[in-house]
């Protein structure tokens, strides 16, 4: 691992750790120690590998700060897609592997201050369980979302961790989502396990905000001639989009996540 860089991420401020994988040995980053601490040094939310892939650009690895993995990220997502565009392994159109199956990835702009707009496709979701006065849903990772008057008067922390570790959850849990409706959009606060407590941002909550809202029936910011829905959604300090395609049955197919991805630095892993 000797001359290894590391890259900091920011995907609508959820940020992550990024190991470029290809041709080494990156066994180590996968080990909870070694993830937990690289988080806590660079202040992430995570950490993710781009590797190799036998039939796409390039595959990505997803780690929580605990060391935990196997779900997608919606936020690091968009950045590895940048990161990728950035070390000239894709272009503006890229179709890559992540724990929760193929996904692909638009660059829609890219400026001289290492920032980029990204369309990530994500996965389809088959339909939405209505529980505990709110929503679950799957969209990569498992998410519980609840609207409630004013997600400012909420406190996250304390009550995601009360819903992340219910019984109906078990043995995975569940990702918090707390929603309000704002004009023009939902506004969205996420508790994430893993991380185990609020993030600036997550992106498959957001995807799963949005669908929840369209199955309550909270109306979305548009609907074109094709049916397709779109959501505009704030999270703490970035404002996303969110567009997708209903089907008469009750489940969502293509299904879109567009947001900024921001490299912030590069560092020598020591």
């Amino acid at each position: 691992m000797e001359n290894t860089k590391l890259y900091k991420w920011s995907g609508a401020g959820n940020c992550f750790v990024v190991v470029d994988g290809r041709g080494k040995d990156v066994a180590a980053f996968r080990t909870a120690s070694v993830i937990g601490r690289l988080c806590l040094e660079h202040s992430t939310d995570g950490l993710m590998i781009l590797k190799e892939s036998a039939e796409h650009d390039f595959s990505m690895e997803f780690y929580n700060p605990d060391g935990t993995g196997g779900m997608m990220c919606g936020n690091g997502g968009r950045c590895i897609a940048a990161f990728a565009h950035s070390l000239g392994l894709a272009g503006d159109h890229c179709v890559f592997d992540a724990p929760d199956g193929i996904h692909t990835a638009d660059i829609l702009s890219h400026d001289a201050e290492n920032l980029w707009e990204v369309r990530l496709g994500m996965v389809d979701v088959a339909g939405v369980k209505e529980m505990l006065g709110g929503c679950f849903l799957e969209t990569g990772t498992r998410h519980f979302v609840k609207f409630i008057p004013d997600v400012e008067k909420v406190d996250v922390d304390t009550e995601g961790r009360l819903y992340r570790r219910r019984e109906e959850f078990a043995p995975q849990g569940s990702n918090v989502n707390f929603v309000s409706v704002i004009p023009g959009g939902l506004q969205v606060r996420t508790f994430e396990k893993g991380v185990e407590g609020e993030t600036l941002a997550c992106g498959t909550g957001l995807t799963a905000s949005a669908i929840a809202a369209y199955h309550l029936g909270i109306p979305p910011y548009r609907t074109n001639a094709a049916g397709r829905v779109e959501y505009h959604l704030q999270a703490r300090i970035a404002r996303l989009k969110v567009d997708f395609l209903p089907t008469e049955g009750g489940a969502f197919t293509g299904v879109f996540l567009t947001g900024p991805a921001e490299l912030q630095g590069v560092f020598d892993y020591c």
